[in-house]
């Protein structure tokens, strides 16, 4: 479809407008259906989408997941029927003409923003500005890790269309640096600079800056186009996809609802209908037959076949490179995107019992003795590495040009973090680890939350999770934030207990495949709990949520106290002191709600049987949560409505009563 002018490449404009404003109809008539949607994305960015897919984006319909293939991001969501229109014309199975004509329907798969999980060909979920824009990033430095193990095999680039709500979020601003500073010359972006946000021009908030000399002053490369050009887009992304040193921005001056008459270029077309009357007069103004909705005229789809086609050449050839290379080295390839796990316990280290060592020490432990036999797994921190003890040893950092190692730095950019490692789980050849001190879980909740949404088996590690981190007092100590993560669907929080529950909890981590875990290691030591002689159960019972870690003296527990990470020692000598005035006593260790949740009637009956109604929650942390498991005549030692304050741990623990004593006092309450 592309030919030879001397040297200069030129592109059939008349095909490219054909084909872009049926991308525009379809788009149009698919949210005026559902009477709900953004039209003016779509109108505004098929001349770049159209020219995208037909000459330089790499696909293969067929194979959809060919880890070979260009990935391209829609991180405006919003504008989800030009993705939806694309992938319909090109061949993608999932996306029939009725689900074009169910767009926002339910249960449809074609819902309001792009799902990756709903219909192959979407490469990530997107709708919350900036995500995607960071998701690239992701998957632009995985893309780089394999082809610094595998360059034979790796050969892609990262195309997103992002808006001007994207750039105005910090995320994209943290991803930005990331990308600039790492030298990822794989990622190709369209910023469509179209001036209008919701409320209107985008005078009214961002006009202060020049967004070409900020991404400039990043390190991307950055070219300025007519976004409705299609020679200049196309000489632009043929001159990005020649930069292998540096990211790509072009900046396209487009037109929000091109075609639409009335509407086009004005914060009305952004997000509602166009209306039957202004709908008429654009497909006028388009050359698209007023009389048909979902119109395709004779010959795209052909056109679309024929470049389908092309991918699916791309896809024969690459495989049959693959299937050239030694078995040792196509295994290895094949071992990354596969991902087993070896027998993580017999690898697991052992600990002193008796000794005190901090959880995010003992995890830290637990991750270097896996991480030699589990290549695929990566990550790193926050600028935190020395406090999250999240360094693998013996492995080399990731840097500028330099992706053969393990060790990522993500610097002082949480949230951006966050969305980095969704990009890499979602590009699918590691599984991706960040930490970061609890309380800035915060920080990265919109991407911890995407995760969950899109069941990503990404490790989100946070340390220093209470106020017994110390002096550095309330700004850095968590209260809330172990119960705001347990309310995220699908996020499995594990807050283990001691030493052996850290290792355990790490093996359940890198096993986990159907979503995200949030590791709560403590800063300060914890008793490392003696285990051995049949005194208390084995930490192998954190796999399971909960289990009964010491149990009573007599037929039937009195009481159950119930606790969780550091507060988990003390549980079991409360109980030590109680069970010598003669009462029986249970401790259930419960480091995961949501691991327990999922077992059987009969276990979480055998752990917490219904007729022992008297139970003591002892967390730092909140309420919120355990009403489930602590009934109406249950008690709590908990933080009550406050935050916290700045002292050594010790004095802490007497203020807010995480004494033995009062643990005591609250379980004879109970029995009174």
């Amino acid at each position: 479809m592309t030919t030879e002018a001397g040297s200069i490449q030129t592109v059939d404009d008349k095909l490219l407008r054909r084909l872009a404003n049926t991308i525009r109809g379809l788009a149009m008539d698919g949210i005026e259906k559902a009477n709900s949607g953004h039209p003016g994305l779509p109108m505004g960015c098929a001349d770049f989408a159209a020219l995208l897919f037909l000459h330089h984006l790499r696909f293969d319909p067929t194979h959809p997941d060919w880890p070979n293939r260009d990935r391209f991001i829609l991180s405006g969501g919003h504008g989800s029927m030009l993705l939806y229109s694309l992938l319909h014309l090109c061949g993608y199975e999932d996306i029939t003409m009725d689900q074009l004509k169910n767009f926002r329907q339910l249960h449809s798969k074609t819902p309001g923003h792009p799902e990756n999980f709903v219909a192959k060909g979407i490469d990530t979920t997107t709708g919350p500005l900036g995500q995607g824009f960071a998701n690239g990033v992701g998957m632009a430095l995985a893309a780089d890790m394999m082809a610094a193990r595998f360059p034979d095999l790796v050969d892609h680039r990262i195309y997103a269309i992002v808006t001007d709500g994207d750039l105005m979020e910090g995320v994209a601003a943290e991803a930005a640096s990331f990308a600039g500073h790492h030298r990822l010359g794989r990622l190709v972006y369209f910023y469509d600079d179209n001036h209008i946000t919701i409320e209107g021009d985008t005078d009214l908030t961002f006009s202060g800056e020049d967004v070409g000399k900020r991404f400039e002053a990043y390190g991307w490369h950055v070219q300025h186009v007519d976004g409705h050009d299609f020679e200049q887009m196309h000489h632009a992304l043929t001159a990005a996809e020649e930069e292998t040193d540096r990211p790509s921005i072009i900046v396209g001056r487009t037109r929000i609802g091109f075609g639409a008459p009335n509407k086009v270029g004005t914060a009305g077309i952004h997000g509602s209908p166009l209306g039957a009357e202004e709908l008429k007069l654009a497909k006028e103004n388009l050359g698209l037959p007023v009389d048909k909705d979902f119109y395709v005229p004779d010959g795209d789809y052909e056109i679309w076949s024929n470049r389908a086609k092309e991918g699916a050449d791309g896809y024969a050839k690459w495989e049959a490179i693959v299937n050239g290379a030694p078995a040792e080295r196509r295994d290895a390839f094949n071992a990354m995107f596969e991902q087993k796990v070896p027998d993580l316990k017999a690898l697991r280290p052992t600990f002193e019992a008796g000794k005190g060592v901090a959880s995010r020490k003992s995890a830290g432990a637990a991750l270097n003795a896996y991480a030699p036999a589990v290549p695929w797994l990566v990550g790193g921190s926050a600028d935190l590495a020395p406090s999250t003890n999240t360094l693998i040893k013996g492995s080399d950092s990731i840097g500028p040009g330099k992706f053969s190692g393990r060790n990522l730095h993500f610097g002082i950019r949480e949230h951006a973090m966050g969305s980095i490692m969704n990009g890499m789980s979602l590009y699918g050849s590691f599984k991706p680890y960040g930490a970061t001190f609890m309380v800035f879980s915060d920080y990265m909740r919109p991407a911890v939350r995407l995760a969950s949404l899109m069941s990503l088996p990404a490790v989100f590690v946070f340390t220093h999770d209470s106020i017994f981190l110390g002096e550095d007092g309330p700004t850095h100590q968590p209260i809330e934030h172990l119960a705001a993560l347990r309310c995220i669907p699908n996020l499995t929080v594990i807050r283990p207990g001691d030493a052996h529950e850290a290792a355990v909890a790490w093996e359940v981590a890198i096993e986990e495949k159907d979503g995200p875990i949030a590791l709560a290691l403590t800063r300060q030591g914890i008793p490392t709990l003696d285990r051995g002689e049949g005194k208390l159960a084995a930490a192998d019972g954190l796999t399971k949520g909960a289990y009964v870690i010491r149990k009573e003296n007599g037929p039937k527990p009195e009481v159950i106290l119930i606790a969780t990470g550091s507060e988990l020692s003390l549980a079991i000598a409360a109980a030590e002191k109680l069970e010598a005035e003669g009462k029986s006593v249970r401790v259930v260790s419960m480091p995961s709600q949501e691991l327990f949740r999922r077992q059987s009637d009969d276990y979480r009956e055998e752990v917490l049987p219904s007729s022992v109604r008297k139970r003591v929650v002892v967390e730092a942390g909140i309420r919120q949560g355990w009403e489930e498991f602590a009934t109406d005549c249950g008690a709590y030692v908990v933080i009550e409505d406050r935050f916290g304050a700045s002292a050594p741990a010790k004095d802490l623990a007497e203020y807010f009563g995480f004494t033995v004593e009062n643990v005591v006092a609250k379980a004879k309450a109970l029995l009174s």
